[in-house]
């Protein structure tokens, strides 16, 4: 059950661009090569997007995100940034939302997540359903199954949030096939992208294209991953309009200034097939 709402973002329809997959292992390097557990193993207890963007976001989850079923918020943190109507509904336990992050402290602290948080370096171990299962979130699969994924896995998730992380992925492909694996036909997977990263964590092609190719960079991730109906949504420009949001504060007198005034925002998002699973029982 989703929540009807009056507010209309800009949509592009993404056209696969590719036949084959277009990206080489130098475009996945990175400034810093350190493992990602050491990068994080302190709590940041901070916010990666601004406050006029977080309440964008919030808007739209409302619109899209399911009161009922299971959700996956993967590289998770403190906070997923849902709505209320969403965090009330897991208050009732009638829907589940499980974290999937690099800290525990983090984990621990964002009270939304009350099916379980599980804590995987997906750079090291890209298998979602691998961790899940490691977690005894997953049930294991038979004896006489060959896939990853069992049979009843394939309807686990009804959805999936990423919040300004699919650019420090190394291997965006396995991760995503994974998830794609676990979700129910016409489950979605949403990807918040912004401008803001940690710069040495970033992979390389990240940091050399623009914002635009970034966004049919994630298309491709998508598209390659077995998701259909890619589209990617326009939640801000970054521009603080005359009316409009951020407009007092710091914010309203940068976008006065001419400096923007508030972040960037968009979501790649996906949807899987009605009786597709990549790579494992579903067929086309």
């Amino acid at each position: 059950m989703l929540n009807p709402s009056t507010t209309t973002w800009p949509v592009q329809q993404y056209t696969p661009r590719h036949t084959t997959w277009p990206y080489t292992p130098s475009d996945f390097t990175r400034q810093d090569p350190s493992p990602d557990s050491s990068f994080y193993s302190s709590p940041r207890f901070v916010t990666h997007i601004d406050d006029a963007a977080i309440t964008t976001l919030r808007s739209y989850y409302d619109a899209v995100l399911p009161r009922q079923g299971r959700i996956l918020d993967f590289c998770s943190s403190w906070v997923s940034h849902y709505p209320p109507a969403v965090e009330t509904a897991a208050a009732k336990g009638e829907l589940q939302v499980i974290g999937l992050g690099m800290n525990e402290a983090e984990l621990e602290a964002n009270q939304v997540l009350n099916a379980g948080r599980v804590l995987v370096d997906l750079n090291v171990n890209p298998d979602i359903a691998t961790a899940l299962r490691e977690a005894k979130i997953l049930t294991p699969p038979s004896s006489s199954s060959s896939s990853s994924t069992s049979s009843n896995d394939q309807d686990f998730l009804d959805a999936s949030t990423n919040v300004v992380s699919t650019d420090y992925l190394t291997a965006p492909l396995p991760v995503l096939t994974s998830l794609h694996s676990l979700t129910k036909p016409g489950g979605k997977v949403h990807l918040v992208i912004s401008n803001r990263c940690f710069p040495t964590k970033a992979v390389n092609r990240w940091l050399r294209v623009s914002e635009e190719e970034r966004l049919l960079m994630i298309g491709d991730y998508l598209h390659f991953a077995g998701w259909a109906e890619i589209e990617i949504v326009e939640l801000s420009n970054g521009r603080v309009e005359e009316g409009g949001e951020a407009k007092g504060g710091l914010q309203g007198w940068m976008g006065w200034m001419g400096g923007g005034g508030r972040d960037p925002l968009w979501v790649v998002r996906g949807t899987k097939r009605e009786g597709v699973c990549k790579g494992s029982l579903w067929a086309p």
